[in-house]
C-alpha cells in the first residue's frame, strides 16, 4: 500500500521501529488514557498503518493488519485469545485480522475514519483478502449501557451458523439469548454503536452472539467479521474513491 492523501491527512505503513513506538504511544493514550506503550506480542507479526496529519505530521489513527494464508491459521489470530474459532478454521481463503484501531480522543473529522477504510480496502483489493476479521470495541464493561445497541446486533447482524465463534472467554455477556425478546430503539442503538463497527455492518459485516468483557482495557467487545464478497458494490467503489 502506497500512501494515499486526502485533505489534510495521509497514510502509510510504518517503516521503522519508532513508527511502531509512535502507534503504540496512541494506542496506551486512547485504550488506557495514560502516557505508555501499549504493547504485546502480536506487534512484531502485523503490518502497522498510520494515519497523520499533512502539515504537522502528527499521528491521529492507527491499526495493525495480521495476514493468514485461510482459516487453518487463525488459531494464532489475537482473536483466538477469546473466542473459539474453530467453526472458521473451515474457511478457505486469505484472510487478515485488523486489530488496535484508534482514532487520537476529542478528534472529531469523518475524513479519518473514512481514509483508514481506504487504505484497507486498497489492502484487500492488492492481496485477495476474502475476509476481514477483528474485535470491535464498546468502552466500558457495563453491558446495559449498550442494550440498544446489543439487541440491533441480535437482530439483524448476527454470524451465519457455519462461521459462528463460540464461547472462550471467562467473562462474556451472552446479548443474543439475554436480549433475545428485546426490540431496539434504533436511535439509541446507532448512538451507542462503535464507528469502526458501524462501518463494517454498513459493508455487509457480522457478530459474534456475546460480548467479551475485557478488563484490562476495559471495554467490551465482539467478534466482528467481514466477507468481502459481501461488500455492496457501492460501497466497495466508495472505500476504493477513499483510497
Amino acid at each position: 500500500m502506497a500512501g494515499f492523501l486526502k485533505a489534510k491527512y495521509k497514510t502509510r505503513f510504518s517503516e521503522c521501529v519508532e513508527d511502531v513506538k509512535a502507534a503504540q504511544r496512541l494506542r496506551h493514550h486512547c485504550f488506557r488514557g495514560s502516557d505508555g506503550l501499549d504493547e504485546d506480542a502480536f506487534d512484531a507479526a502485523c503490518a502497522h498503518v498510520l494515519v497523520e496529519e499533512v502539515a504537522t505530521g502528527r499521528l491521529v489513527c492507527c491499526f495493525r493488519l495480521l495476514p493468514f494464508k485461510n482459516g487453518c491459521e487463525i488459531g494464532r489470530s489475537y482473536a483466538a485469545q477469546f473466542y473459539n474459532l474453530s467453526k472458521l478454521e473451515a474457511f478457505d481463503g486469505p484472510m487478515v485480522e485488523m486489530g488496535r484501531f484508534c482514532i487520537l480522543p476529542g478528534l472529531v473529522d469523518p475524513d479519518i475514519l473514512r481514509l483508514a477504510w481506504g487504505a484497507m480496502a486498497s489492502y484487500v483489493e492488492e492481496n485477495g483478502v476474502e475476509l476481514l476479521f477483528g474485535c470491535s470495541s464498546f468502552q466500558g464493561t457495563e453491558a446495559d449501557a449498550y442494550n440498544d445497541a446489543f439487541a440491533l446486533l441480535k437482530e439483524k447482524h448476527l454470524a451465519p451458523k457455519r462461521w459462528l465463534p463460540r464461547v472462550k472467554a471467562p467473562r462474556v455477556f451472552r446479548f443474543a439469548s439475554r436480549l433475545r425478546l428485546r426490540k431496539p430503539n434504533l436511535k439509541l442503538a446507532m448512538k451507542g454503536m462503535p464507528p469502526l463497527l458501524r462501518t463494517y455492518l454498513v459493508m455487509g459485516g457480522w457478530v459474534s452472539d456475546h460480548a467479551v468483557v475485557d478488563n484490562d482495557l476495559n471495554t467490551l467487545h465482539v467478534f466482528t467479521g467481514l466477507e468481502i464478497k459481501a461488500v455492496p458494490p457501492a460501497r466497495r467503489r466508495l472505500l476504493m474513491g477513499a483510497s
